[in-house]
């Protein structure tokens, strides 16, 4: 016997048709990531919990490796910390042959630990503590410097060591994009990181030996990475013409983009985010219509394209209430502190299984006492049950580095290998690992 449903009535969105079919109709259904059905990884594993593919990880890494080295051969990937630098990931991708790059000390100690050398490790970021850079600078790091009070102390610790300290400089420039990244860094329009190039030559204690730029994060346009390099390149150009500087490297940074939907983006990731040779062409043809001299090697500090899509998000149905507009919220059990690229993505999300029943309007709402705890704001789905599995796609990128202990626990992380066998790359939080940190005062005891 079949269970009763109330009759909702649904307003007809004509907007909402498609060639694909009614969505009163239509269900995504994910069942399984990579063979492995999505309620046994919860039954074993608990909900909710993050999923990723190693096979996912290393296609994508191949597809982009192939892209740039095929049309420039001299390409080196450093894997950017700060996307995921859980040890199991970035293991992987130091396997596949990417470096290290980061951004804090913290990040540094983190790829040391796992057994990459300094000369392996670009050292970014606006913030480097004068020990930190005396840390690099001994273990043969390339630092990138962002300002000058960082060229002025690593001229100090190359007074204090007594040796030239070999650098680069970070740059920001306008390549179209909106908002300018424009507060890291020296500005190339104005003339600014010329004259840090000036400083550093005159100074006579640390040799230029490389240019970087990061332009922004999620960057749709091939272009603006023609425009970054081609500036990198004139710089070069000038640099080596003016001060005799051999600059060895050109680093583009990161910034390009997932098969990820951003929330006020009306067309498919599959139509708008530009594949890996569409990235690669702007960039090399960039240095080959622009270079002088010798050709620079091309560092890419790639993060979220190589990660995002091989991660996945597994959430149980708690509960259904009736909100008043009318529309149907879904209590899962992964909130906003988890997930917090949720406030800027509209993600895939798949159900576990066919449901019987029309799609109506609903939100999915996480376990947080908190307004803003919204997985998903509209979207069409079947009546859903207690216990149902949703899955959550691509989170590879960022939610692992940024998520905390706001009112719930952290879950466990799980990688499944090229075998299909399944590992924990890293535990639940539980109460004792919270308060490991903490001290409370005797008189308070």
């Amino acid at each position: 016997m079949k269970k009763y449903q109330k009759p909702v009535i649904i307003k007809v969105d004509f907007s909402m048709a498609s060639k694909y079919g009614s969505p009163l109709k239509t269900q995504k259904i994910r069942s399984e990531i990579d063979g492995i059905n999505v309620r046994d990884l919860v039954k074993e594993y608990g909900s909710p919990l993050f999923v990723f593919s190693q096979r996912a990880i290393e296609n994508k890494y191949n597809e982009f490796k192939e892209a740039f080295t095929s049309r420039y051969p001299d390409t080196e990937f450093w894997w950017s910390y700060k996307t995921n630098y859980l040890d199991a990931i970035c293991k992987i991708y130091h396997k596949l042959g990417s470096k290290a790059e980061v951004v804090s000390e913290f990040e540094y100690d983190k790829a040391r630990s796992l057994g990459v050398e300094g000369k392996d490790i670009i050292f970014n970021g606006p913030y480097k503590p004068k020990e930190a850079l005396k840390k690099a600078v001994k273990e043969g790091a390339k630092i990138h410097i962002d300002h000058w009070y960082e060229i002025n102390d690593l001229e100090e610790i190359a007074h204090e060591f007594g040796r030239e300290i070999p650098v680069a400089i970070r740059c920001n420039m306008n390549t179209g994009i909106y908002p300018q990244w424009s507060r890291f860094g020296f500005n190339i329009e104005n003339g600014e990181a010329f004259d840090a190039i000036k400083r550093i030559y005159e100074g006579k204690k640390l040799i230029l030996n490389g240019l970087h730029s990061h332009i922004g994060t999620f960057i749709l346009t091939p272009s603006a990475y023609a425009i970054e390099t081609k500036k990198l390149i004139e710089l070069k150009n000038r640099a080596q013409e003016e001060f005799g500087f051999e600059i060895e490297y050109i680093d583009v940074g990161g910034g390009f983009a997932s098969k990820n939907r951003l929330k006020g983006v009306y067309q498919p990731p599959e139509v708008i985010v530009p594949s890996a040779d569409e990235y690669a062409e702007a960039i090399t043809t960039a240095i080959f219509e622009n270079n002088k001299g010798k050709l620079p090697k091309l560092y890419l500090e790639t993060g979220r394209a190589l990660i995002d899509e091989a991660g996945f998000l597994l959430t149980s149905v708690f509960a259904s209430k009736r909100l008043p507009d009318g529309k149907k919220s879904y209590i899962v059990d992964a909130g906003v502190n988890i997930l917090y690229t949720a406030f800027w993505y509209n993600f895939d999300i798949a159900l576990d299984r066919r449901y019987d029943g029309l799609n109506e309007p609903s939100q999915i709402n996480g376990p947080l006492c908190m307004n803003i705890d919204v997985i998903a704001e509209n979207i069409m789905l079947p009546p859903l049950e207690r216990g149902s599995v949703l899955s959550i796609w691509p989170v590879g990128a960022y939610n692992i580095t940024q998520s905390m202990q706001f009112i719930q626990y952290r879950p466990r992380v799980v990688l499944i290998d090229k075998s299909g066998n399944t590992h924990i790359i890293r535990e639940a939080d539980d109460l004792d690992y919270v308060r490991e940190k903490e001290i409370l005062p005797d008189y308070l005891k």
